[in-house]
């Protein structure tokens, strides 16, 4: 444990973006945004958003706890060209963002969420998303993006281009594992081979009972990302609700602290 809190505490080298994704839904990506956005943010103390990026009703600013307000991802869309200039004219970055930002309820790290209007999805075009990660990433050291489920959209895409490291969500399921087969098959076949090979994949374990393919879902990932992390089940996390990081099992804190510190490994060497 004390080897993974050390590989997270790590210099990053220049901001990172991380994309947590899986085209099919149900599959834990929100909580595993929010919980390696916790496992980071409380081991290096700061630095970490959770920005999600769901198209359509994303959940994250709800799962991740507090919300001193009730401003999300439109209202900054809205206001990004005056964000930007006051930030240029001198004004704090952190001072500026923290009017459309909200914070994790344990203080960990920092959300930008999502809008129930799936109207704002038509603003989030390539020029939008990537002045939104410039932002972002000049804010935090790391930005882990909770993407949405439509490969084809162009935000979708953005955020591919413009991510550092790539963490494949799945379950022990074989319908779960096909999708994110396939997606990793697109992946490489848009020229993102090395992306797709240095990934992390999370194996969720979504019931106490353990699934007949979890061993061949682990070798088989293994082959296609740089690491794979399993991670057990907790009740803690069934009822869709808040994600406190201090209420989740010891085994689960210890679980994250591995894939996080896969998740950063490598990185301002």
């Amino acid at each position: 444990m004390q080897q993974a809190i050390e590989v997270i505490r790590g210099d990053v080298g220049r901001p990172k973006a991380v994309s947590f994704v899986n085209p099919k839904g149900g599959v834990h990506k929100t909580t595993a945004t929010v919980l390696a956005a916790a496992t980071l943010g409380s081991v290096r103390g700061g630095g970490v958003l959770a920005w999600d990026d769901n198209e359509l009703r994303g959940t994250l600013g709800l799962r991740a706890g507090t919300a001193r307000h009730a401003r999300t991802i439109k209202h900054l869309i809205h206001d990004l060209t005056a964000v930007e200039t006051a930030i240029n004219q001198g004004h704090g970055i952190t001072e500026v963002l923290e009017n459309y930002l909200r914070h994790s309820s344990d203080g960990s790290f920092d959300v930008l969420a999502g809008d129930e209007d799936p109207r704002v999805a038509r603003h989030l075009d390539p020029d939008t998303v990537r002045r939104l990660m410039t932002l972002l990433t000049r804010a935090y050291d790391i930005v882990c993006v909770d993407t949405g489920n439509n490969v084809e959209s162009p935000n979708w895409k953005t955020v591919i281009e413009q991510t550092d490291r790539m963490v494949i969500t799945t379950l022990p399921r074989e319908d779960s594992a096909f999708t994110a087969d396939w997606m990793l098959d697109l992946l490489e076949e848009d020229g993102y081979g090395d992306l797709v090979a240095d990934g992390v994949t999370i194996l969720s374990c979504p019931s106490p009972i353990p699934s007949p393919l979890l061993d061949e879902l682990v070798d088989h990932f293994s082959h296609r990302t740089r690491a794979v992390a399993v991670i057990p089940y907790d009740p803690a996390l069934e009822s869709g609700s808040t994600i406190s990081f201090s209420g989740i099992a010891e085994q689960t804190r210890r679980a994250w602290l591995d894939a996080s510190a896969a998740l950063v490994q490598g990185w301002g060497q």
